[in-house]
């Protein structure tokens, strides 16, 4: 066929679970993001105010994707990030919604997180835009030194 599409082979994740399983495991709005790529209202994540030391997990998984110290505030409602723990996070290109973006999905299950934009504050110049339903936060033990 010479105007045949070419295709990829979907990515392989180490977590993976069937439709059922990850409904089971998630809350409905999370389900709706991780799985479906959905997005949160702007506006509506408690952790748009987090503040304490430590880390963002994904809801799915549990995978830690980006630490307080990287969070910024965007201005945009969502939770926003410089940069994401190395390795934690993969990308993808978007082309919904009539354009093209920089999808953000865990590395280790494959749940949407949100999009990367190249609007972001120094030293990377990226504004990782997440969905807090689609992250848990883990405060850190300040006892442990």
């Amino acid at each position: 066929m010479l105007f045949r599409r070419a295709t990829t082979p979907p990515e392989v994740f180490p977590v993976t679970r069937s439709d059922a399983e990850w409904r089971a495991a998630l809350s409905p709005e999370a389900f709706r993001i991780l799985r479906q790529h959905g997005t949160e209202r702007p506006g509506t994540s408690p952790l748009n105010g987090e503040k304490r030391p430590g880390r963002f997990v994904c809801a799915g998984c549990g995978t830690a994707l980006f630490d307080q110290a990287a969070k910024f505030d965007s201005g945009t409602g969502w939770p926003s990030f410089f940069a994401p723990i190395a390795g934690a996070v993969g990308t993808k290109a978007d082309r919904t919604l009539f354009m093209t973006r920089t999808e953000v999905h865990c590395a280790t299950c494959g749940g949407h997180l949100g999009h990367v934009f190249a609007d972001g504050p120094a030293p990377s110049g990226q504004r990782f835009c997440m969905n807090g339903a689609a992250m848990a936060f883990q405060p850190r033990d300040l006892s442990d030194g």
